[in-house]
């Protein structure tokens, strides 16, 4: 018989059955973000079990965001997984109508990402394609670069950075509220290298860059808000800025169509028409 369970993440066996079928499908380990208490109820599996063993799944992740001087309750479905000899058996539909009946009324919407081996399979369960845009800056910056690495290795310096998300006074058009954990899923796991600090004023910035331009993630400043402000601070080695979230109009960013190869945006719900209207992104930090 199979069983959906859902609310299971402190229960060690069924939490490393989850484990594994991730690492097999997607070559994920969520067990250090348990570890470091960084999974909270906001990330939420909802599995099929058949004999204590997780064989599909579709996680919850609530991510609230602040726009338009309000917050938007989303819902992002993610972690959507099969044991292959359960494969085509209408798993993942048993768990979509589960979500359903716990979120539908209690959201503005719900988007994924999908793979380009699925795209037909979503739009059976009411999502649409939706388009993200991605902005861009060319930067006339002078100088040297004053922001210094910090490495986000230890307890101690995610503190740090935790403590700068609750008090920074930057923000974009469309930023991630009350899940700190999911950003630190990236900084503690992929991107412990990609921290820089600025001291006199107390910025952090997520950060990668590729020559002379750089992908800015993230920003967290107890000072600055304006983005100019931010990206000044990386001097003249930096010719162009791309964003991983939506500016606010008066900053002066291109926007494009983001294209993302095998990555494909689904909407439903309210969502759909704000992301259309606004031409806005999910936070590049906030997919799950």
């Amino acid at each position: 018989m199979y069983k959906i369970k859902k609310d299971y993440r402190d229960d060690a066996a069924l939490r490393h059955s989850f484990n594994e079928l991730a690492k097999r499908t997607f070559l994920l380990d969520f067990e250090d973000w348990y570890q470091n208490g960084l999974w909270t109820d906001r990330y939420n599996p909802y599995s099929i079990l058949k004999n204590g063993e997780v064989i599909a799944n579709v996680s919850v992740n609530r991510t609230d965001m602040v726009f338009g001087g309000g917050v938007k309750h989303f819902i992002q479905l993610g972690t959507v997984m099969t044991l292959e000899a359960y494969r085509r058996q209408g798993l993942i539909r048993e768990l979509m109508a589960a979500i359903d009946a716990d979120y539908n009324t209690k959201t503005d919407g719900f988007y994924l990402f999908a793979n380009d081996s699925v795209l037909d399979f979503y739009p059976k369960f009411g999502f649409r394609k939706a388009a993200e845009y991605q902005y861009s800056k060319q930067l006339t910056n002078q100088g040297e670069c004053r922001f210094v690495n910090l490495a986000m290795y230890n307890p101690s310096d995610w503190g740090r950075l935790l403590d700068a998300m609750g008090h920074s006074v930057f923000q974009s058009r469309l930023d991630l509220t009350d899940n700190r954990e999911l950003i630190l899923f990236y900084v503690t796991k992929f991107m412990q290298e990609n921290v820089y600090y600025h001291a006199d004023s107390d910025t952090y910035v997520i950060a990668q860059f590729d020559g002379s331009d750089i992908f800015l993630h993230n920003v967290f400043s107890g000072t600055l808000h304006r983005l100019d402000e931010v990206t000044a601070l990386f001097g003249a080695g930096t010719k162009k800025a791309v964003l991983g979230f939506t500016p606010e109009p008066e900053d002066g960013y291109r926007a494009e169509e983001l294209h993302t190869e095998d990555c494909t945006f689904f909407t439903r719900g309210g969502i759909t028409g704000i992301f259309r209207e606004e031409k806005l992104r999910i936070p590049s930090l906030a997919h799950a």
